[in-house]
């Protein structure tokens, strides 16, 4: 058996296009935006340790099943290693806080002053940023993330419950 070097971080990320009925050019830009930055910098190694060793990298795939965020892990070879299921109750708010006020922002971009869009992406940051710690909470034990890769995963959750 050969030693391998682990390598834990994320080399692809789909989300299920089934969970997605709807969005806009800003949605779907922020999702672009966010996958382009996960992809560039992420940590993520899932705690459970597998026969053979494996420990990255990663391809991801998101999606909602049942009312529950589904993350399904492969190796690089897109061979299954597991799927982690998340109840998604405790993101409901954070997930309706921060759609409310992404619309409050597109809203604001185009009508209101320099110091009031920097209010209300003050408070989309703020709702972001709590909504990523909450994530790395319930990922606790189960996959290992830092705060920028949780604030990441976090907006293709968002992305995730669209409905439109």
């Amino acid at each position: 058996m050969g030693f391998t070097m682990a390598d834990p971080r994320i080399i692809d990320i789909q989300l299920d296009q089934r969970t997605i009925l709807w969005r806009n050019a800003d949605v779907e830009q922020e999702r672009r935006i966010a996958i382009f930055d996960l992809l560039e910098d992420n940590h993520f190694a899932p705690q459970r340790v597998h026969a053979d060793g494996y420990a990255g990298p990663y391809k991801v795939v998101l999606r909602v099943e049942d009312g529950r965020l589904v993350i399904e892990i492969n190796r690089e070879d897109d061979a299954p290693l597991e799927a982690i299921i998340l109840g998604l109750g405790r993101f409901r708010r954070p997930i309706r806080e921060y759609f409310a006020i992404c619309d409050s922002y597109y809203q604001a971009i185009s009508n209101a002053s320099p110091q009031q869009i920097e209010t209300v992406d003050m408070a989309r940051r703020g709702i972001h940023n709590d909504a990523a710690e909450v994530l790395k909470e319930r990922l606790e034990g189960k996959i290992d993330v830092d705060f920028d890769t949780a604030r990441r995963l976090f907006t293709l959750i968002c992305v995730l419950h669209i409905k439109g």
